[in-house]
């Protein structure tokens, strides 16, 4: 039985991978009663720099009922198992932030307060040593973790690399099948109801009207209709997370790995992103350090392959809407704000925001609880992404440029602070109620980047647990598991290669 006041007619604002995403979504869940329009103009690109993500991208998926196999065929994909970080925290330092744990909880007291002591005593490898993810990725192995919970081969998670110009194309094809009208066309203006200040319509560049309810801004940067049409503002971030430009390059693949690297250089760090087809790279930057033209010399000497295009360069200023949303307008994607891709968050967010308004969806009453819940959950769930950005900036020994030096002694939000206060102290993990990561995350970024807290966990004094043989048992144990994966190539080549030249 359908609600007198349902929400009858949603219009989309914007294809690329966040208005795509928001069809398939839509048109997958509400199944009758409600008309989808999208609207996008095949004369504007998209920012193509969402092509890693994290694990949660495998739920939207499997929530369309879209194959894996099919999906990676589609999109050029691969696997990601983490991301490498080089020059982070200090120079000709590596690290590795993996998806998945450390070992197995086999104490009252957490795995890492066991290496730390192990690490003190100088028995201890590093810290990468002890997960499965780096296990497999540091050999280019790859194959999807197993249900066994006895098994260490089921302590890792995974995600993909993909390209997000055929990940949209392919959730074209998924969205019209469920009946959502794609139109051609650029928003010439907004039509604001006099009275509430709501959109009643969007006008096109060659006049037509296109009618809703209910609004999705997935313009992007623009942010057509929750900016310039509704003043909504912009709260800035870049005191804390500076970079403001990025080049974007794809070059030859060469070098197949089942994991990201971001690469740290004196004024910003360069992404490399290996799919079937290509490698996607990048180098986020801000211009306050150094001009666009040495950024750009600094991505092109450090790609792997020759270039496969010229180079574009990407404006943003790091932060978010004041409001995502606001009336009868919600906005995804870019459209709502940008953290820079460090993380691969991009898309997640894209997907979070998504399915905050499935799970708080409208009636054309537009109750204004509904709205303020929608925002509260989603300011928190953007700041405590912002936070784990900042930590990876704030938490250097680097000096040896402008930038670094900035970042080394900036102020950072309490959040962080009490955060960073808890692992100085006695090596704790403390989470917030929206944060995005799990402790492993933390951990990565903590003990990668050079921090020791000044005493370890109070309740390891009370133990007999042999931390030390533990921890041996397990390096070994992942190792000769990591041996019986297949490579990565051998895996992709098996299960979901594409029609197109791949190095396998």
């Amino acid at each position: 039985m359908s609600l007198q006041n349902s929400i009858q007619k949603i219009v989309i604002v914007g294809g690329g991978t966040a208005g795509w995403m928001t069809a398939a979504a839509l048109s997958n869940s509400l199944l009758k009663g409600v008309s989808i329009t999208l609207i996008e103009s095949e004369d504007i690109g998209t920012v193509g720099v969402g092509e890693a993500t994290i694990p949660p991208i495998r739920t939207f998926n499997n929530t369309l009922g879209i194959s894996e196999n099919e999906f990676l065929k589609n999109t050029h994909g691969s696997f990601k198992l983490g991301i490498e970080f080089v020059n982070w925290g200090k120079l000709n330092n590596r690290y590795f932030h993996p998806f998945g744990q450390y070992g197995r909880q086999f104490d009252i007291v957490n795995v890492h307060q066991h290496w730390l002591a192990a690490e003190q005593s100088g028995t201890a490898h590093p810290l990468d040593e002890y997960c499965m993810a780096w296990a497999a990725a540091k050999q280019r192995r790859f194959s999807p973790p197993q249900p066994d919970p006895r098994s260490v081969l089921s302590t890792y998670e995974y995600a993909y690399h993909f390209d997000a110009g055929a990940y949209a194309m392919f959730l074209r094809k998924y969205s019209e099948k469920r009946n959502v009208k794609r139109i051609e066309g650029k928003i010439k203006h907004s039509q604001l109801n006099p009275n509430s200040g709501f959109i009643d319509a969007v006008v096109l560049d060659n006049d037509q009207l296109i009618e809703g309810e209910l609004f999705i801004d997935c313009s992007g940067f623009r942010g057509l209709l929750i900016e310039q049409a509704l003043k909504t503002g912009y709260e800035d971030m870049s005191k804390y997370l500076p970079c403001n430009r990025a080049w974007a390059v794809p070059c030859e693949l060469k070098d197949f790995t089942p994991y990201t690297r971001s690469t740290a250089h004196k004024a910003g760090w360069q992404w490399r992103i290996p799919l079937q087809h290509r490698t996607g790279n990048g180098h986020v930057f801000s211009n306050d350090f150094i001009s666009e033209q040495e950024a750009l010399d600094t991505l092109m000497q450090n790609l792997d392959g020759e270039p496969l295009s010229d180079p574009r360069l990407l404006k943003f200023t790091t932060g978010r809407r004041k409001q995502f949303w606001n009336k009868n307008v919600v906005a995804i994607g870019l459209s709502s704000g940008f953290l820079e891709p460090l993380e691969s968050t991009s898309i997640h967010l894209i997907q979070a925001g998504i399915a905050k308004l499935l799970a708080l969806f409208p009636t054309t009453d537009f109750d204004q609880h509904v709205i303020d819940e929608y925002n509260r959950i989603a300011i928190n769930e953007f700041e405590a992404i912002r936070d784990f950005l900042i930590l990876h900036y704030k938490l250097t020994e680097r000096d040896d440029s402008e930038m670094w030096r900035y970042c080394k002694n900036m102020p950072i939000p309490e959040t962080l602070e009490s955060k960073l206060q808890h692992f100085e102290s006695f090596g704790r993990v403390i989470k917030g109620e929206m944060d995005l990561f799990a402790d492993a995350s933390w951990l990565a970024v903590y003990i990668g980047q050079g921090l020791r807290p000044k005493q370890r966990d109070p309740l390891m004094s009370y133990r007999n647990s042999e931390g030390d043989v533990w921890l041996s048992k397990l390096h070994q144990a992942l190792h000769q598991a990591a041996q019986q994966l297949p490579s990565h190539a051998d895996y992709i080549t098996k299960h979901c290669r594409s029609d197109i030249n791949f190095m396998s």
